[in-house]
């Protein structure tokens, strides 16, 4: 007789248990539905949509999405900065977090420069747009700010595949104001150096010197000159096949009111 009883309570007790299991689970269950985070919304979360489109996308072809991010961002930054006069660091942390939700291959690295000119701040505010090792769209918008209120005046798109670096210059014998935009492009068995020379005359932004894709290039800025040191690649080539050493090249610029000009180019070691 006990022996039935204990196995009746047996056959009630596995349904109960597996009952109270299934109701934990199902409770858990619902705890993580309701614990789940909405998806991100604003301007990040736009740009991060927008962005994922360019997966696969050839630079060339991708002019329709990142135009669309490139207005995004210029007008965030308009509306952000026009009742104030941010300092390069502000601008570029507020421009970090317009592309906080890029995920790797996607980054969108700012980098900004102030420099006081003519009684105002001009500001340049410039970031690299990447979706892969060589996909890389820049852009770089100028605003001038004065009594705590700023304004955009012109953007361009600054040389593609290359990172973005700036150098400002001190004031000498020109009245625009002038800064170096340089960048380096990777491929082939060297990186690659492209550097502009820019003059801003508070309207406009031109181009005074620009050299593209030299091969390992290196610059150094000194005051009024420029060093650029490089290979040649037809020669790098050559030597590599003969198990010789090639001549790396140093070239000379002296910046003039003109604008630069090559003063001197010799031959250095490797």
């Amino acid at each position: 007789m006990h022996g039935s009883l204990s196995r009746y309570s047996l056959t009630l007790r596995i349904p109960l248990m597996l009952l109270v299991a299934l109701m934990l689970v199902l409770g858990a269950a619902e705890g993580k539905k309701k614990k789940t985070a909405p998806p991100p919304t604003g301007l990040p979360a736009k740009i991060n949509e927008l962005a994922k489109h360019l997966y696969g996308v050839a630079l060339e072809d991708s002019a329709p999405i990142t135009s669309q991010i490139q207005k995004l961002v210029q007008d965030d930054l308009t509306e952000w900065m026009a009742n104030r006069t941010p300092t390069d660091v502000e601008a570029r942390r507020h421009l970090e977090n317009d592309f906080s939700l890029l995920h790797y291959p996607l980054e969108g690295i700012p980098v900004t420069f102030a420099q006081p000119w003519k009684g105002q701040i001009v500001i340049g505010v410039g970031y690299t747009l990447g979706w892969s090792v060589y996909d890389r769209q820049n852009v770089l918008a100028i605003f001038v700010s004065s009594a705590d209120k700023s304004h955009l005046v012109t953007v361009t798109d600054f040389i593609p595949r290359v990172d973005i670096h700036y150098q400002t210059l001190p004031q000498f014998a020109w009245d625009d104001l002038r800064f170096f935009v340089y960048g380096f492009r990777p491929g082939k068995s060297q990186p690659r150096l492209s550097v502009v020379l820019y003059s801003f005359d508070g309207h406009t932004l031109k181009s005074l010197w620009e050299k593209q894709d030299i091969y390992d290039g290196k610059i150094d800025f000194m005051n009024d000159k420029v060093v650029v040191r490089y290979l040649n690649e037809d020669e790098y080539v050559r030597t590599g096949a003969e198990n010789r050493v090639p001549p790396r090249h140093m070239a000379t610029y002296q910046l003039n009111a003109a604008g630069i000009q090559l003063t001197d180019e010799h031959d250095v070691p490797f």
